[in-house]
């Protein structure tokens, strides 16, 4: 058989139902063998970029190895940015790429490119294979790697000749599973004593505490302490839980703020943040002043990064929190009623008839399903879709702000769709975002995905104009673009859309309609908001250089 078969017959066994890219020469023979291998399906993109965002979804909402493939050259320099973010997201994508034919190698052959090199440094293993016996075995470490310890992306560059070469059949292995981490348990009783001990805390959540939400609800009505997460975090912790006091960092809450700034003064709990940039409110130094401070997570070198941690745990995240919590009845604490109620996590009611783009969004929401998951694009908007918009239920918005492009979303809510088909997908997008990926729709109209793209269209780059206006008072006229309309476009590609104007164009109706079509449906929000986004100290921080 083809050694791209074989490569093919290792993911079938293993699970693995799409691939996502698009083909090209030097990527041709995986594509043939797939026309006769209907287990895996092709998701062929407009964009590798955007297929890229997918594969990433597809992981974390699947919890699979997900793959993802792209052409010599250009196509696999395309796949870089989506494989950086999947090394900041931790999710195992094993990345593929063309090259070209061994024996043509520093020739300038025709999109010639050493991919190996520019792989490495945004993943786990990188590696080109040049002898077709190999490449099983590359193939089949790289899966391995992607999937144990930290997940993370991996890729493997495959030459031409070494793709349609004839390899002899070999027993395909069974991914082994991802081994637990398991804490070390005097560790886990020193951050529980030390924990049960101080009745002033807090708990800083990152997106690490996905699949561990009931933990760690439980441990915090243990120790009674308020709850604050990162921007990244939003969607796990639900709005009406009396311990939540709402996100700090990037587009956050006063009240998370003041609480970090002048209360808890005792010890701080840190749950699955890597207290990055935008989680810490760009690196404010109050978060871990005058507190003992425990950290959980399973990524070693989130550690003594930036601050201070005086008690590391190193492990799953889900097992140091189940290990904490029995160590605390031990201690004689118990679940009681969490009574705090200190939450500004409520969002604000005044000037509700204005037509702008925290109305719009809440107005939307309100006729959506509950168990909605949005994935949110880099915008003016996602400042909105961080502070105002509501948690209903768990797991329920997708938002990139430290490593995700303009665009991002739209392939997320493809990849999210396809991993959990029956949960409702809605996409936040902007005009700009629109712009760069917004073709993948007519992806999600040919696989017939039923999700609902919400385009915020104010003919410009809102963030960077608001950005710009407020640190430099001035702003470059071509921030501002010609207006478009959108769901003309729309129109033209035979899919359903919708444009509104005002808030009283919203109504259970046209979302109802939107939403029960039988693929991709658009409801453009034709509006300029000149309001402040609620972006935080995030300008403060970017005019502070050169001062």
């Amino acid at each position: 058989m083809r050694a791209a078969r074989s490569v093919l017959n290792f993911l079938k066994e293993n699970g693995v139902k799409h691939i996502f890219g698009i083909p090209a020469g030097s990527v041709n023979a995986f594509f043939d063998e797939l026309y006769d291998m209907p287990e895996i399906e092709p998701i062929v993109t407009k964009h590798e970029g955007a297929a890229s965002y997918m594969a990433a979804a597809y992981a974390k909402y699947s919890g699979q190895l997900s793959v993802c493939i792209g052409c010599s050259g250009p196509g696999g320099t395309n796949l870089v940015t989506g494989a950086a973010n999947a090394m900041r997201e931790h999710l195992p994508v094993l990345f593929l790429t063309g090259a070209v034919p061994v024996n043509t190698m520093g020739l300038n052959a025709s999109q010639e490119l050493d991919a190996a090199p520019i792989f490495r440094s945004v993943t786990k293993y990188s590696v080109i294979v040049k002898e077709a016996n190999d490449l099983l075995h590359e193939v089949i470490k790289a899966s391995q790697i992607a999937v144990s310890g930290v997940p993370g992306p991996v890729h493997i560059a495959i030459p031409i000749d070494v793709q349609h070469a004839k390899v002899d059949n070999f027993q395909i292995p069974v991914l082994l599973e991802r081994k637990f981490m398991i804490p070390d348990l005097e560790t886990i009783k020193t951050a529980a004593r030390e924990l049960s001990k101080r009745e002033d805390g807090c708990i800083l959540v990152g997106q690490g505490v996905r699949g561990s939400v009931d933990s760690l609800i439980e441990l915090a009505e243990m120790l009674n302490w308020p709850i604050v997460t990162t921007p990244q975090a939003k969607g796990y912790i639900p709005d009406n839980h009396p311990l939540l006091v709402g996100i700090f960092g990037f587009a956050g809450h006063k009240a998370a703020s003041d609480l970090i700034a002048e209360g808890a003064s005792q010890a701080l709990l840190i749950v699955g943040s890597s207290l990055g940039e935008t989680a810490t409110n760009n690196y404010n130094t109050n978060l871990t002043k005058g507190r003992f401070t425990v950290q959980l997570d399973f990524d070693q070198s989130v550690f003594d990064r930036k601050y201070k941690t005086d008690i590391p745990v190193l492990g799953d995240i889900h097992l140091s929190l189940l290990m904490i919590i029995e160590e605390l009845r031990v201690l004689g604490l118990s679940r009681g009623s969490a009574n705090l109620v200190l939450g500004e996590n409520e969002h604000p009611v005044e000037d509700i008839e204005e037509y702008n783009t925290r109305n719009v969004l809440l107005n939307i929401q309100k006729h959506l399903p509950s168990t909605t998951r949005y994935t949110i694009d880099i915008g003016e908007f996602m400042s909105y879709v961080i502070h105002h918009m509501k948690v209903l239920t768990p797991d329920s918005f997708g938002i990139n702000v430290h490593f995700g492009a303009m665009g991002s979303g739209i392939g997320s809510a493809i990849g999210s769709k396809l991993a959990e088909p029956d949960r409702p997908v809605v996409c936040i997008t902007g005009d700009g975002c629109f712009f760069m990926h917004g073709m993948e729709i007519l992806t999600a109209k040919e696989y017939r995905l039923p999700i609902l793209f919400i385009v915020m269209n104010n003919a410009r780059l809102g963030m960077v104009y608001h950005g710009h206006s407020l640190q430099f008072k001035r702003t470059i006229p071509s921030f501002e673009q010609e207006p478009i309309n959108i769901a003309k476009m729309a129109e033209a590609m035979s899919i359903p859309s919708y444009r509104i104007s005002g808030l009283d164009d919203i109504n259970q109706d046209v979302i109802d309609k939107l939403m029960t079509s039988n693929g991709p449906a658009i409801l453009e929000v034709a509006l300029t908001d000149n309001n402040t986004p609620p972006m935080g100290d995030r300008v403060k921080f970017l005019s502070s250089f050169g001062k």
